[in-house]
């Protein structure tokens, strides 16, 4: 039995503003959510963020609460300069692991190590990293510099210092986007890729998910994969989810949908909560914060079950922040940059 109260929903949810409107704390304490998201609207300093963070902590009562963030380095990132530190996109330990792969797992470690270290100080516990998308030619420059490479065991080498790194923080990753986004000849956010690979090809996409496939968190792709399901991408579709995540890929963590409000998916968004949820993801994430579409998934989502609780404890358990306060945040920026400077010069 888990320790969380009965009545949790399955659903991440995003948030309006800086603070708790009076709407959203009376709604999220009865609907008991079972995490969090965070956006730049949400965000205007540390001590801000912070206060917004203990807020939702003390709401429910759970020290351990998923509040999650997409801090990914390059133009991927919600807390940015002057108040944060600039970090590198994927691509930069990639073009390293070129000329010394040793140093590319190192910088790549002490970078999300870093990030990891401003989301504790503000009370963040999950970032929406690392991908291991395979980038491959020619396809959407939605991944493009996101990316650490097209070569499946760089990838997965560079993403497991990457969870690495952020555990070292204290703050737990996602592997994304699964079953692989690299081929996506289009933008999810704008409209569905169908993915027309054989399978014996898709077997270079799922190889870094197979190889971390013990990471706590991950989240899927909306992505067709004709090779599998013809018509539902693989957020909605029963066979991707058992029989290529779960069973060939062997991933048994926490398992989230990408955003619900993104343009591949078509219907009401209460409606799509509900078909991720019965396709097997464990939570569904929706992120914009309106209230109308979150009392409609509320009404529409089941309590969570109980094996999805079950990896919710378990990926939240799974890093503790250091008791020490681990390395400062310039001793780790010091360590990248170092190692770094050889493709930054």
């Amino acid at each position: 039995m888990s320790r969380y109260d009965q009545g949790m929903k399955p659903v991440i949810f995003g948030l309006s503003g800086e603070a708790l409107t009076p709407g959203e704390r009376a709604f999220f304490a009865e609907a008991k959510p079972a995490g969090y998201i965070l956006f730049r609207r949400n965000i205007a300093g540390r001590t801000q963020i912070r206060a917004l963070t203990d807020d939702l902590r003390a709401l429910h009562g759970r020290d351990d609460l998923l509040i999650m963030i997409d801090q990914e380095g390059g133009r991927v990132a919600r807390m940015q300069a002057p108040v944060w530190p600039s970090f590198p996109p994927g691509a930069v330990f990639d073009r390293l692991y070129d000329v010394a792969p040793s140093s590319a797992i190192a910088a790549a470690r002490a970078n999300a190590c870093a990030i990891a270290t401003t989301l504790t100080e503000v009370g963040i516990s999950v970032d929406a990293l690392p991908l291991l998308d395979v980038r491959q030619e020619g396809a959407s420059d939605i991944m493009g510099d996101r990316t650490l490479g097209a070569e499946p065991m760089r990838v997965a080498a560079l993403g497991r210092a990457v969870l690495a790194g952020l555990a070292d923080g204290g703050v737990v990753g996602i592997v994304k986007h699964m079953p692989g986004h690299g081929r996506a000849m289009v933008d999810s956010h704008h409209e569905l890729p169908v993915v027309t690979a054989d399978e014996e090809a898709l077997e270079s996409d799922l190889a870094p998910f197979r190889t971390l496939k013990n990471a706590p968190m991950g989240m899927t792709a909306h992505v067709v994969y004709t090779a599998w399901d013809t018509e539902r991408p693989a957020s909605l579709s029963p066979v991707v989810i058992d029989r290529i995540i779960r069973q060939r890929i062997g991933f048994d963590g926490l398992l989230m949908s990408d955003d619900l409000d993104m343009k591949a998916l078509k219907g009401g968004i209460p409606a799509l909560a509900a078909g991720v949820v019965a396709a097997g993801c464990d939570l569904a994430l929706n992120c914009w914060g309106r209230m109308d579409d979150m009392v409609g998934i509320v009404e529409q989502l089941p309590e969570i079950s109980e094996t999805s609780r079950a990896r919710l404890d378990q990926a939240m358990a799974s890093v503790k922040r250091p008791a020490d306060g681990g390395t400062s945040l310039e001793e780790l920026l010091a360590t990248r940059d170092a190692l770094l400077a050889p493709v930054l010069a």
